[in-house]
């Protein structure tokens, strides 16, 4: 198995200003340590040799062998002599695959789901209009693996409006985009193939691959987003056979991929021979930006299949998604689904068909809902915990927050008590990391995200008094790891 390593000058970029008071081996050891919690560093991947990253960072071999032996003391690392330390998580850490809290009390708060609800009237309005249109069908068998003519149609005509030619024959209409990414990888991948994603990434993108038995390969985000140096080492010590990005308004952390970086992803994927599939989901959501153009405007190989939704935009309850891909590779998603599903039903393609007419007047009624309780929710992070970091994403659903601690599996396990339903960072994660991260949505009304943020401080506050520390066992497992 091919392991990934870290060059020890990536490793002094990363690290950036980590000095500070106290013995020098202990601050680079927790300044290490919080990169690896943080998922900027892969777990599995080899540290530099002592030799080398003293180098870099212009220290004695002494220092930097002192601070790996305090990573290997915490369970950070593991070490055997003349071989490149390992990294790992201390035993009982967070594991992948957290599942996302359920919705057991009807009158929890969901600061979860990233979801909105449906638009008053215009759904049932569609439906309206769907179930005038259905008798043309009944005659019909009603199985339509590809999806609905008029609804792949009208798919087709909305990328061919931003820019991309597309015909009607390039359109799968699925049950979402999970559903969607889920046939991708059946089709395309077996089991023990490498399949680079966003560290963190959409949670049920990783579940998909971990249902397929898919080896997964994380590249971290930085703070300002993608790093395509990062995707190219990736890229070339892995091999993958996919590759999985939200280059639109990312969930969670809301970047927006710069044009340089979807021509280098798009030209290293093809020189890799890697499928790159790329999820436009919340494409729509644009709020302080014009609409991106479709990313496989930038494609002249075939090398990017897309994914898109209704769910987000519109309402979740349809059940409608897409894949945009070159014929051939259509066809050959449609012929594989009819060994497991037979189609997306008729009545809720119609009525997507019927919405996405004329898209432009309700889109922009969202952007503006979503603009205002975005507001609201930054107002009240500000006022209530001014010391929780985020960045403005300029487009998508939710805030992806930093807390001052890696106590966000604490804040998940005691939400229910404040009538909270919450998303840990961890969730996000292949490997378990981002325990200082929360998702939080700006997708409920304004009198509840106020009312919710105010929960929420009380609960952090709790949380990080001494008595509470002392009390709460998951708690102390965070924050020994410092």
């Amino acid at each position: 198995m091919t392991q990934r390593k870290i060059a020890a000058t990536v490793l002094a970029q990363l690290l950036g200003g980590w000095t500070g008071r106290g013995p020098a081996y202990l601050n680079l050891a927790h300044s290490l340590q919080h990169l690896i919690l943080d998922g900027r560093l892969p777990l599995a991947a080899y540290l530099p040799s002592e030799r080398t990253l003293a180098e870099a960072l212009g220290l004695s071999r002494n220092t930097i062998k002192a601070s790996y032996n305090v990573l290997q003391d915490e369970g950070f690392l593991y070490l055997r002599p003349g071989v490149r330390g390992v990294i790992r998580l201390p035993a009982g850490a967070s594991t992948p695959g957290v599942p996302l809290p359920p919705l057991t009390h009807p009158h929890l708060l969901d600061f979860a789901s990233a979801a909105l609800p449906a638009p008053e009237g215009l759904i049932h309005e569609a439906y309206t209009h769907a179930l005038t249109a259905l008798p043309t069908y009944l005659p019909t068998h009603g199985y339509l693996p590809l999806g609905l003519p008029a609804l792949r149609s009208a798919v087709a005509a909305r990328y061919a409006a931003r820019g991309l030619p597309t015909t009607a024959e390039q359109v799968v209409i699925t049950f979402g985009a999970q559903h969607a990414l889920s046939l991708i990888v059946r089709v395309f991948t077996s089991p023990g193939d490498r399949v680079l994603v966003d560290q963190p990434t959409y949670p049920h993108a990783l579940d998909a691959l971990r249902g397929a038995s898919c080896r997964i390969v994380p590249v971290a985000l930085t703070p300002e987003g993608w790093d395509p140096d990062a995707w190219a080492a990736a890229a070339r010590q892995t091999s993958p056979r996919l590759a999985y990005l939200i280059p639109d308004f990312h969930n969670p952390t809301g970047h927006l991929m710069p044009d340089a970086v979807r021509t280098q992803i798009t030209r290293l994927c093809r020189e890799t021979r890697t499928l790159l599939v790329v999820d436009e989901t919340l494409t729509d959501l644009a709020l302080d930006v014009p609409v991106p153009s479709p990313f496989a405007g930038n494609d002249r190989y075939d090398t990017v299949v897309s994914i898109g939704s209704m769910s987000k935009s519109f309402w979740g309850g349809l059940r409608l998604g897409w894949i945009r891909a070159p014929r051939d590779v259509a066809e050959r998603l449609g012929a594989a689904r009819s060994s497991v599903d037979l189609g997306t039903p008729v009545v809720e393609q119609l009525a997507g068909a019927w919405l996405l007419q004329d898209p432009g007047p309700f889109l922009e009624r969202r952007q503006q809902q979503l603009r205002e309780q975005r507001e609201v929710l930054t107002e009240q992070l500000n006022l209530q915990l001014p010391e929780w970091i985020y960045r403005l994403p300029e487009g998508g659903l939710s805030l992806w927050v930093t807390l001052p601690q890696p106590i966000g599996p604490a804040l998940v396990a005691q939400a229910t008590r404040f009538g909270l339903r919450l998303t840990a960072g961890e969730r996000f994660a292949h490997d378990g990391l981002l325990a200082r991260q929360l998702r939080l949505p700006f997708t409920r009304p304004a009198a509840e995200l106020h009312e919710g943020v105010t929960r929420l401080a009380t609960l952090y506050r709790e949380l990080v008094s001494d008595d509470s520390r002392r009390n709460d066992p998951r708690v102390n497992v965070q924050l020994d790891m410092y």
